[in-house]
């Protein structure tokens, strides 16, 4: 499995050298890296489940990496091979919940939001005497969990 790792980044350094720029944009980095993608899936000599392994492997290693690099730059705004950084500072969040009217509101809404729930299984009917509508459904785009 090392040696799969080993040959799948000297691929990917292969594919970036091809680009021939030291810095590539953004855009480059997603073309170059699409391509190199077909063209493993195209050619079939790769069992695309171990690839699929190795390349989430590595990018939670690059994400792990990238965090804890980001953690000690200075707070400041920066320009260095190709990127720029801006720091932001965070901000600050209203506490909506100190106020008796917005918890009394939000408490209504979210007997509501159950009332509609139960609505899509039997018919219903609010405090109020008044039945509750069936509402439509929005599909939720499918995902592939990964766990290891």
């Amino acid at each position: 499995m090392e040696t799969m790792t080993k040959d799948l980044i000297y691929e990917m350094r292969e594919q970036e050298i091809i680009t021939n720029n030291f810095l590539p944009t953004k855009k480059e980095i997603q073309k170059s890296s699409k391509d190199f993608a077909l063209k493993i899936i195209d050619e079939g000599q790769h069992n695309l489940y171990e690839v699929f392994a190795q390349v989430v492997r590595l990018k939670e290693s690059f994400s792990t990496i990238e965090t804890e690099i980001k953690n000690v730059l200075p707070q400041e705004k920066f320009e260095s091979f190709g990127l720029s950084g801006l720091y932001r500072s965070g901000g600050a969040t209203l506490n909506y919940s100190e106020d008796e009217v917005y918890n009394a509101l939000k408490a209504d809404l979210d007997a509501r939001v159950e009332l509609l729930k139960l609505a899509q299984k039997q018919d219903v009917l609010d405090t109020y005497g008044n039945e509750v509508p069936k509402v439509s459904l929005t599909q939720r785009k499918s995902s592939l969990a990964i766990t290891y």
